[in-house]
């Protein structure tokens, strides 16, 4: 009967412990995706503006996304694509998510 309850309390903690390291664990990683989806949406709606107040046209939101997202990379050591918006067909894709999911 005591190795029982034994093993029991030991699962129960157990329990406990795990849940605790999956949360943390999930948490960090959505605090990742919120945040580059952010940072995304923050690229994207600025480049958007700069486009419509024609200070920039779309050959150059292509060109200056391209040399952010290389600089980052380099500056990260991250080389997994499609984290960072790239060029001005992503910043559709990312503001057309974003109104999808809004409605």
């Amino acid at each position: 009967m005591g190795k029982a309850i034994i093993a029991i309390l030991c699962l129960v903690i157990g329990v406990v412990i795990g849940g605790i390291g999956a949360l943390t664990l999930g948490g960090g990683a959505m605090a990742g995706l919120g945040i580059a989806t952010g940072l995304s949406a923050g690229i994207c709606s600025t480049v958007q503006a700069a486009v419509e107040e024609e200070l920039l046209t779309p050959e150059q939101v292509d060109q200056v996304l391209t040399r952010a997202a290389t600089d980052m990379a380099a500056l990260t050591g991250n080389t997994v694509e499609g984290e960072i918006v790239g060029s001005s067909d992503d910043c559709a894709d990312v503001l057309e998510t974003l109104r999808a999911s809004a409605s």
